[in-house]
């Protein structure tokens, strides 16, 4: 996980629970765990000036301070990669061309010099990616696979992943559930048709598909994902406190299957948004 996203904050520490779904941590690319280091925020125009929607999300263009005031004599509290995505937190106008931004827990100000507004994406798209989640939930736990229709049986799994033995045509891991559920690549599109083209390592990077949000600025079909030491989990979040009690949708582990449940997840996640 890149380490700009592993915020100690205190207000917004809760607790990793006991349970962690090695089975999704596959062959992975590795952890970059080097802290960020952003521009100097003054060496070109803004790219945004005017207002913004309060609460509007806002993305960076390169990697960007986040200080503890408006201008560069402020110490910097965190660095949001390039292409992150931060939650406009101070009403919606600039400072001196600086905003109040909202990111992994962290708030600051951030020169607006390389913050544009981003795209969420339509309700359409999110809402389909929500309908395509809900066709997966009830199916078995098949690690490294991704394959899910409408009243087929469920199939099981039996031991721990991935020594574990399933039994079935239909089920997923939860980062084959993730890739049906977001159709990538564009390919990917029959739910029905087994697929597995990327692991936790992959979604916990970003790409020209997904990118970092600040957990603060969620939105139903975003995810959830962390990768670490060879263990890995993402989860695809419905609604609730991004820092507390989520519905999520996810392919859980063996026992568990793919299930539509509440509970929290501890601050070794990172949110990512594919629309």
């Amino acid at each position: 996980m890149r380490g700009a996203t592993k915020s100690g904050h205190p207000l917004k520490w809760v607790a990793v629970l006991a349970w962690m779904a090695v089975g999704c941590g596959g062959g992975q690319t590795s952890v970059d765990g080097t802290a960020l280091v952003g521009v100097d925020e003054g060496e070109s125009a803004s790219a945004i000036t005017a207002c913004v929607t309060s609460g509007a999300s806002l993305q960076t263009t390169t990697d960007l301070n986040v200080r503890s005031g408006v201008g560069t004599s402020y110490g910097v509290l965190i660095t949001i990669p390039g292409g992150g995505i931060a939650k406009e937190a101070g009403g919606g106008c600039p400072t001196s061309g600086w905003y109040k931004v909202t990111y992994s827990g962290v708030t600051g100000w951030a020169s607006g010099t390389y913050l544009t507004v981003a795209g969420t994406g339509s309700t359409a798209s999110r809402d389909a990616a929500i309908s395509r989640s809900q066709t997966a939930m009830g199916f078995s736990y098949w690690w490294g696979h991704g394959a899910f229709k409408s009243g087929a049986a469920a199939g099981s799994c039996s031991g721990n992943c991935p020594s574990c033995t399933h039994s079935g045509s239909y089920g997923g891991d939860c980062s084959g559930f993730v890739a049906k559920a977001w159709v990538v690549p564009s390919t990917n599109s029959n739910m029905a048709t087994d697929s597995h083209p990327y692991s936790t390592g992959n979604f916990n990077v970003d790409s020209s598909q997904w990118s970092t949000i600040s957990r603060d600025a969620l939105l139903k079909a975003d995810a959830l994902v962390y990768n670490d030491g060879g263990a890995g989990h993402i989860a695809l979040y419905g609604s609730g406190d991004g820092w507390g009690s989520m519905n999520l949708y996810e392919c859980k582990g063996c026992a568990a299957g793919c299930v539509y449940n509440a509970r929290s997840l501890g601050t070794t996640y990172h949110a990512i948004r594919h629309y």
